[in-house]
């Protein structure tokens, strides 16, 4: 028994051991060092002012009191230009510059689909051809060989067209925040007999006539509703509510054709980029936190047609979300494993503990990441708000992750002055075979009571301000559909009703 016991008190002596030496050689080392030091200094091998510089500069820099005062960034200083430019009569100039960029930014992302788009059918031809060789005088390892070659020739081609962009825009947007800080300078001194000139009108070349206004507003006609209501218990706050039967995306399309209602939206969007009115829109995105499928593909593209001066590029804010996204995922998940190895201890959760290791890279159902924009027609903000396939069912609830994730977008809008919203009625944003009558009644129904009630919530958010809400529709459902939806809105909501005044005589 006590030879059992033996090699426990030798592994237990020697650990103390090991301890007591590691201290004691440290504090040898320490005090090594710091007799060295001062020797340094009193041979003269160290200038003494200079150290001493050194620490109080070190001093300074870690201590907040000594702090220097926060100076404004160039962000914040060409914000403030801008504000009062686009304020000035030279906003019209600055619309008619960006929309000069806007039209070269877009003949050249035409350029390049133009070539893509040849590319892909040389290499069609080359593979036809191919194929019919095949079993003949050609293997599968020649068609795998020029399928690879192909691939190649499209990355090579579409990454030179990447970089040309890229650096198009580059310059775009540094030759516009230069002119913009040139020409608020320049308002500042009166005297300037060359302002008058900087800030002139350039004549439109895209003015069209009344009668082809209505033409083109007649074709592209969406179905419109809106509605006033009024929410709170006491202190009532008044609501704007549209339903719009339009395409997500017609928010943010900018229209090669500058008519003057284009122009109008693009104006009322560029005089509140800085403001307290802002307008976000919901995009209904999955849990892959990148631009190259569905509707993050098209709202990217969209996005990339024209220069934002104010913001950095969408790849550059996604690239900043995946950082952000891995390292909270990294915190919970770390956390996430202490306690579930505590939890083992008791009967474990391996199921828990691979979900968690293969899902924490990527966002889950409900929760969302913004991005922002100066470069889209009549959109500030962009909420991607994930969801999965559970949300084509017919029996979500209003627990479900994706009504929840709506609940924290408004709560966001609240918080960070944006005024105007639109959100996809049916948390689609196109329609399939199992969306029937019965289950778009059901789910408008369910989004406008769970809207209703987070809209009343705000009064305790923001003390009751206030705001416009857009509920969009697929543009494939049928008008009836539509007016459906529309009779079932004021039923829901408490709508402002009008009163006619009669006189008696």
């Amino acid at each position: 028994m006590q030879l059992h016991n033996l090699p426990c008190f030798i592994e237990k002596d020697l650990k103390e051991a090991l301890t007591q030496f590691i201290e004691e050689e440290s504090l040898r080392d320490y005090d090594r060092d710091a007799e060295a030091s001062l020797e340094a200094v009193k041979s003269g091998e160290v200038d003494l002012h200079q150290l001493a510089s050194t620490w109080a500069k070190a001093y300074a820099e870690t201590t907040l009191e000594h702090a220097r005062p926060e100076e404004p960034s160039w962000d914040e200083d060409f914000a403030d230009v801008y504000h009062d430019l686009i304020h000035s009569p030279a906003s019209e100039t600055l619309l008619n510059l960006e929309h000069n960029y806007f039209v070269s930014i877009s003949e050249l992302i035409g350029e390049r689909d133009v070539e893509l788009k040849k590319l892909r059918e040389r290499q069609g031809i080359e593979m036809e051809k191919v194929m019919q060789e095949l079993g003949k005088s050609l293997t599968d390892q020649d068609v795998n060989s020029l399928a690879a070659q192909h691939f190649e020739s499209q990355q090579d081609l579409e990454n030179k067209w990447s970089n040309e962009l890229k650096q198009s825009t580059a310059i775009q947007k540094q030759e516009y925040q230069e002119w913009v800080i040139k020409l608020h300078q320049d308002l500042k001194n009166p005297n300037n007999s060359s302002l008058s000139e900087e800030i002139k009108v350039q004549p439109s070349q895209f003015r069209e006539s009344v009668e082809a206004i209505g033409r083109i507003y007649e074709e592209q006609r969406k179905l419109e509703e809106s509605f006033t209501i009024h929410l709170g218990a006491q202190l009532k706050t008044m609501h704007n509510l549209r339903l719009l039967r339009a395409d997500m995306l017609d928010f943010c399309k900018h229209k090669r054709n500058h008519r003057s209602g284009v122009k109008l939206h693009r104006l009322q969007t560029a005089l509140s980029l800085y403001s307290t009115s802002l307008c976000g829109l919901v995009l209904l995105v999955d849990n892959r936190i990148n631009s190259y499928s569905g509707i993050k593909r098209d709202f990217a593209t969209v996005c990339q047609e024209c220069t934002d001066f104010h913001f950095p590029r969408i790849e550059e804010q996604l690239e900043v979300v995946q950082q952000v996204v891995l390292y909270a995922r990294t915190q919970r998940r770390s956390k996430l494993k202490e306690s579930l190895d505590s939890g083992n201890q008791n009967g474990g959760n391996d199921d828990k503990t691979k979900n968690a290791e293969r899902n924490y890279l990527n966002v889950l159902p409900g929760e969302f990441y913004i991005t922002r924009h100066s470069n889209l027609s009549e959109i500030h903000v962009a909420f991607h708000l994930c969801v999965d396939d559970h949300v084509k069912s017919g029996n979500i609830t209003a627990r479900d992750p994706a009504i929840m994730g709506l609940r924290n977008i408004l709560k966001v809008c609240c918080t960070h002055d944006i005024t105007t919203i639109s959100i996809p009625l049916l948390l689609v944003h196109d329609m399939s075979e199992e969306m029937t009558i019965p289950w778009c009644l059901r789910r408008a129904e369910l989004v406008f009571k769970c809207v209703k009630g987070f809209m009343m919530e705000m009064a305790s958010w923001d003390g009751g301000i206030s705001r416009t809400v857009q509920f969009l529709v697929p543009q494939s459902i049928s008008e009836e559909m539509f007016y459906q939806l529309s009779n079932m809105l004021p039923q829901i909501f408490r709508v402002s009703s009008t009163l006619t005044l009669t006189s008696k005589h």
